[in-house]
């Protein structure tokens, strides 16, 4: 069986890291295209398991044919079986390909739920056009699967779900060492704590605008409280540095834009706080089992697979969406009471294990099997 994965617009991805090497070590064939413009953390990460890719560069819209026809080289090349594809340029792109070489089964993962619906509605014919290209879908998540039937009508023999999955036992017993690495890093040693910490990318979707003013009352009665807010790029940017300049001091909080270890960094957090507006703009939300690996006492909004495993004072403190108050309010409770947040954590720890990576690996390679033996039954 070979498969070739298409994935655009990443520079790292633990899921597909994790995908990479299960692949390699259960002895599946693959080759990856990486539509980008030169090596990325990812591509290296390949280079180091020794699996093989192809990058090919996509600078604008000119680009796009030229793009497109070296895909198809590639495809014609290695003959795939299967061709699963990530994201919105590799989607579109692979799947034409894959279907005018006549690759019998056509594959994207949706990544995102009611994104384009909510803030880019002209995406949505892109969403529809990649589900009429695959074959079969696979969703990560329930909120995604109700997109993709009630919103955009597909059928919904045509998808299968399988959330992520996480590398479970390295948020476990982080070396001291690594973790006092990070505090140098990010000069937290000078602050006392309690640390909060956001790991979200800044996008009004996140929530951190309903975090910051928490925060800020927070501190009024923690005043060695710290802020730390991970991921801190977006479009929404200008919004929320507003916001921490007009309602924080400067060294009330840390920015930090990417963190490569990102074991060690869950535990630089006392309370770990994600916070997305409604239920579905969330796709999945790998930061809430993240955070319960880590054994962090977490605020949570119910987003994404926030749906169908947080429970409220069983693994969490869940909050109102939209709600500074309410995050304030779940910071003190957590601040002031031990029992609870030990409660929590035993509990996050236990609601975790079913996202381990290597399920996650033999869910997709269990797929793979059913969707060929199917082709070779047609």
């Amino acid at each position: 069986m070979m498969v070739l994965q298409i994935i655009s617009d990443t520079n790292k991805s633990l899921a597909f890291e994790i995908i990479a090497d299960g692949f390699k070590r259960n002895h599946i064939k693959c080759h990856y295209i990486l539509i980008q413009e030169k090596d990325s953390e990812f591509s290296r990460y390949l280079s180091s398991i020794g699996v093989e890719y192809t990058i090919i560069g996509l600078k604008n819209k000119a680009g796009i044919l030229k793009t497109f026809i070296k895909i198809v080289k590639v495809l014609s090349k290695n003959k795939p079986k299967i061709v699963h594809t990530h994201l919105r340029t590799a989607s579109i792109l692979g799947l034409l390909a894959a279907k005018l070489t006549r690759i019998p089964i056509r594959l994207h993962t949706r990544h995102h739920s009611t994104l384009n619906f909510n803030y880019y509605p002209s995406g949505v014919k892109y969403d529809k056009l990649i589900n009429l290209l695959s074959t079969h879908i696979i969703s990560i998540s329930d909120v995604v699967t109700n997109v993709l039937v009630e919103k955009e009508k597909v059928n919904e023999k045509k998808i299968t779900v399988i959330p992520h999955g996480i590398h479970l036992e390295r948020f476990k017993n982080v070396p001291q060492k690594r973790i006092d690495l990070l505090q140098e890093k990010y000069h937290l040693k000078t602050h006392k704590g309690p640390f909060i910490g956001v790991i979200s990318r800044y996008i009004e979707l996140k929530g951190i605008q309903y975090i910051i003013p928490a925060f800020k009352k927070y501190k009024a009665i923690y005043p060695d409280a710290h802020l730390v807010l991970a991921n801190a790029i977006g479009d929404y940017s200008d919004e929320v540095r507003y916001l921490l300049r007009t309602q924080l001091k400067i060294g009330d909080y840390t920015e930090v834009v990417f963190e490569s270890d990102l074991y060690a960094f869950y535990q630089l957090f006392d309370i770990f706080i994600h916070v997305p507006v409604d239920e579905n703009v969330e796709a999945f939300g790998q930061t809430y089992i993240e955070a319960l690996a880590a054994g962090i006492p977490s605020i949570f909004t119910l987003s994404g697979i926030a749906n169908q495993i947080i429970t409220d004072n069983y693994n969490s403190i869940v909050v109102s969406f939209c709600s500074s108050n309410a995050i304030f309010e779940a910071l003190i409770e957590l601040s002031e009471d031990k029992d609870k947040r030990d409660n929590l954590i035993v509990n996050g720890l236990k609601t975790v294990q079913d996202f381990s990576a290597e399920k996650y690996v033999q869910n997709h390679i269990k797929l793979y099997q059913e969707l060929c033996h199917q082709n070779v039954k047609n």
